[in-house]
């Protein structure tokens, strides 16, 4: 029996070329053009469970983009680990910000650059290869069930319906997900929380079409100044979000739960270089720590309207837009929070123009308990690995299946995560340590071996 290191180096290559084939495939959620990449990348994820061991490997159709489902039973009494994970990606736009190709992954200083390859690719496919070494060595400690879908960029629109109509199929006793960060390879840790979100799409109509700036300007409202107006009036004086209502609910962190979390190694001069900017920017009050990870947040993700093409073109547009998320921390209602900005956005709006508000999708805040046999099974896998013990923190981002896992099937989750904040997510040049791909391939295998012993 060859040790997971051994296993990893002997293969190591292998493990990248096939995450390399994952990462070319374009499967993109939010564009329908790329569905049949999205198919293709299903029938992908689907070869390699089979290869790696898996039973009852599945492509389950849905409403929108198939679900991969495939399990190993070894023994009904044993503990069971359903791990979660999704094959889609992010829009690669603007293409022309790519250092390399998005989808013609490229290895650079040990990094791994390719849209995917840290969210989510190359963190899920990191436990279809460590399922393959428990299974060739005679290794796994407990039942396993995957569960890998195609819409979580999009919002997990039809995974809910799955999981409800499939509670017996899900039947686990944890979830792991790898789709989250740690601090770094030196000082490693364990997401305990995730914030929830609110997403919206706002249109502000002014005239009945675009207008020439010169012979109308200065008599007609321009929809793109008044949506940057009442953009900038959402957030106050000490960027405090000013929507009525808005932090009702927000749980108040303790002092010293506070101080523990700013215990947390950051170095802040580096952040902003690494940002290239020259100051921060939050809540007026909290460390850059706690903004990012314990306060609600509102931020444009996109604004237009009139012309932006090559060259002038003088117009007053007729239309402008915007997407705005909203992350939210405990106890906040991601409908609450979307009928308290539709309501405060169409009432500030002014009578020279219509403001409709669309919203699109949302998903509620978690925070995972880190006295559970399944978070000591990931803190001692961890130390194992990384010679050090992971600190919690708490992560910026949102799942928001991870909130439904724990409605629907009552299971709560471990955030395995091994990507870093400085990965570009959704950004250009996306990136993944190769380091990092390796060393969650390593680990996973201790999480198993841990969960079923401490579970006994």
């Amino acid at each position: 029996m060859q040790t997971i290191q051994e296993y990893v180096e002997a293969n190591k290559q292998r493990f990248l070329d096939e995450l390399f084939d994952l990462l070319r495939l374009p499967s993109v959620s939010a564009d329908p053009k790329f569905k049949g990449d999205i198919e293709k990348t299903a029938e992908f994820v689907a070869q390699k469970l089979k290869e790696a061991g898996a039973d009852n490997v599945e492509i389950c159709q849905t409403a929108g983009n198939p679900i991969v489902y495939g399990e190993k039973i070894i023994d009904p009494a044993l503990p069971t680990v359903l791990t979660y994970g999704h094959y889609d990606v992010q829009p690669a736009d603007p293409y022309e910000l790519w250092d390399t190709p998005p989808f013609e992954p490229t290895v650079r200083d040990g990094k791994i650059y390719a849209r995917g390859s840290a969210d989510d690719k190359g963190q899920f496919y990191m436990h279809v290869k460590a399922f393959e070494y428990m299974i060739k060595n005679n290794a796994l400690a407990c039942n396993i069930k995957f569960m890998i879908e195609g819409e979580e960029e999009v919002g997990s629109a039809n995974l809910g319906t799955f999981v409800k109509e499939n509670k017996e199929k899900l039947k686990a006793d944890v979830i792991v997900i790898s789709d989250t960060s740690m601090i770094s390879l030196e000082t490693p840790s364990l997401e305990t929380g995730l914030r929830g979100l609110s997403y919206v799409e706002v249109e502000v109509t002014g005239p009945n079409r675009d207008l020439h700036s010169g012979v109308y300007g200065g008599a007609v409202a321009n929809p793109a100044t008044i949506l940057a107006k009442l953009i900038a009036s959402l957030h106050d004086e000490n960027n405090h979000i000013a929507i009525p209502g808005f932090y009702d609910d927000v749980v108040e962190l303790s002092q010293e739960e506070r101080d523990e979390l700013n215990k947390a190694p950051f170095e802040i001069e580096a952040y902003k270089k690494d940002l290239g900017v020259q100051e921060l920017w939050g809540e007026e009050g909290y460390s850059t720590i706690e903004r990012t990870g314990t306060r609600p947040t509102l931020e444009v993700n996109g604004i237009w309207g009139g012309y932006i093409g090559e060259g002038a073109k003088t117009v007053l547009p007729s239309k402008a837009y915007a997407k705005i998320s909203m992350r939210l921390v405990p106890n906040q209602n991601s409908q609450r929070i979307t009928d308290l900005f539709k309501k405060h956005f169409e009432a500030i709006a002014p009578k020279n123009v219509q403001v409709e508000v669309k919203p699109h999708h949302g998903g509620e805040p978690v925070v995972t308990p880190t006295d559970s046999v399944a978070y000591k099974a990931a803190e001692k896998a961890l130390t194992d690995t990384f010679g050090v013990k992971p600190i919690p923190t708490r992560g910026g981002g949102s799942i928001p299946i991870v909130a439904l896992f724990e409605e629907v099937l009552g299971l709560k989750t471990v955030l395995l995560g091994f990507g870093l904040n400085s990965d570009n997510l959704h950004s250009p040049n996306e990136k993944y340590g190769i380091e990092n791909y390796l060393k969650g391939i390593s680990t996973i295998p201790l999480f198993h071996k841990y969960y079923a012993a401490l579970s006994k």
